[in-house]
């Protein structure tokens, strides 16, 4: 089965930023031959506190994306948190994600589902595994040829996420493709004072554990200084260590 790689930084920053990770994605997949898809945020809608960096928004951001699919060649995937952004998203995304606070979002699951992309769902932290059926259920209803699920790990008390494994298999139970968020599940979530912490040094062991649990897909949150990023800095992968795991996942 073909492995299935996700990885760009958590929000457009510049579009110097999105250069920098796009060059080392073309270098990966030409090295490896691979074909990791480009990630980034045009608008990060759930930040923790209204202070905080979102991004350049829908036409700035999509504009951008746009300028590194046509330069780089690589497939983009985002996500989407309204209904009406499915439409012109899809424009340019290949892949539109559904964050996982909304996976339940009947408006914004049809919505994407009927742009004809592949739809990404995230398991919600308050989900199993086995849950993520009804909403797959909805976008397949809607005409969505093409449904992958992500599993981030789930909520056991405040400012912690803890990933159950099991929940890949179950969720290969459901449809063909699961992707293991490596860098989202190790977010301390709201936990440094008025923004999420995290813990990048455990993605590796997330990557290969989620590979031993049978997942298909690994989604990896990059940056060539993540303590610097503007959103999700304590999580993010340093970029110049993308080659390293994806070579471990693929041998």
């Amino acid at each position: 089965m073909e492995h299935i790689f996700i990885a760009g930084p958590c929000v457009i920053e510049s579009a110097e930023l999105l250069d920098t990770v796009a060059r080392e994605l073309v270098r990966v997949n030409s090295l490896l031959g691979t074909d990791i898809i480009f990630k980034a945020s045009f608008d990060k809608a759930n930040r923790t506190s209204l202070s905080s960096f979102r991004g350049p928004g829908l036409e700035r951001g999509l504009q951008m994306l746009s300028d590194v699919k046509q330069r780089y060649g690589l497939r983009i995937l985002t996500d989407i948190h309204e209904s009406w952004q499915a439409a012109p998203v899809a424009e340019v995304a290949d892949v539109l994600q559904i964050p996982a606070f909304l996976c339940r979002q009947t408006d914004l699951l049809v919505a994407a589902a009927r742009t004809g992309r592949t739809v990404n769902i995230k398991k919600a932290q308050f989900l199993s595994g086995e849950d993520m059926r009804y909403p797959v259920e909805k976008a397949r209803a809607a005409g969505a040829a093409d449904v992958w699920l992500t599993e981030r790990g789930n909520m056991f008390g405040y400012n912690n996420l803890v990933v159950d494994f099991r929940n890949i298999p179950d969720m290969l139970q459901i449809v063909p493709t699961v992707v293991m968020d490596c860098t989202h599940s190790v977010q301390r979530p709201g936990g440094a004072g008025g923004k999420t912490g995290g813990d990048r040094r455990f993605v590796p062991q997330m990557a290969l554990a989620a590979k031993a649990f049978g997942a298909t897909g690994w989604f990896f949150e990059v940056h060539p200084d993540p303590d610097k990023g503007l959103s999700d800095a304590a999580n993010m992968m340093e970029l110049a260590r993308l080659e390293d795991i994806v070579r471990k996942l693929i041998a």
